[in-house]
């Protein structure tokens, strides 16, 4: 079974704390990247860096979970590094979307927005997805190439 990465600020660590249980209890491998408490200073890019070169580390085989206050500032830290495609996935069909048209490889909630029970849902749901090359492969190309372009 595949590893998922996941990671919060200190607005949001009672949400990490149950999805990565509630991964676990599915068989993932979890590996957390912090924060771990609401004391804990750590800003939020910070956290979502960690994450996103742990994906990049594994050559993109890990994907990921972030969690701030309302998932809004990890989504836009996390597209900020090359290959990640991070989104927001506060509804199952966005999350769903995320995947199969966009290939998405980090969800992002938030705890001041989501409840935890549909937080879970959604997150069973969304880690079980996979891209298929398919209608949509030509659109995923593109936003590479425009990365690719961008990314020095």
């Amino acid at each position: 079974m595949e590893t998922i990465v996941i990671g919060c600020d200190n607005a949001a660590v009672s949400l990490k704390n149950t999805l990565k249980s509630f991964l676990e209890g599915k068989g993932y491998a979890v590996e957390d990247v912090g924060c771990d408490s609401r004391e804990d200073p750590t800003m939020y890019p910070a956290i979502a860096e960690r994450l996103c070169n742990r994906i990049i580390e594994s050559g993109y085989t890990k994907r990921g979970v972030l969690v701030c206050g309302t998932g809004i500032g990890m989504a836009i830290t996390a597209n900020k590094f090359k290959g990640i495609r991070a989104a927001v996935g506060h509804d199952i069909f966005s999350a769903e979307r995320s995947v199969l048209s966009n290939d998405c490889n980090v969800v992002c909630f938030g705890e001041r927005v989501i409840g935890a029970e549909l937080a879970k849902r959604i997150l069973g749901q969304w880690v079980e997805l996979h891209f298929k090359d398919g209608p949509s492969t030509p659109k995923v190309e593109n936003i590479i190439s425009i990365e690719t372009a961008n990314m020095k």
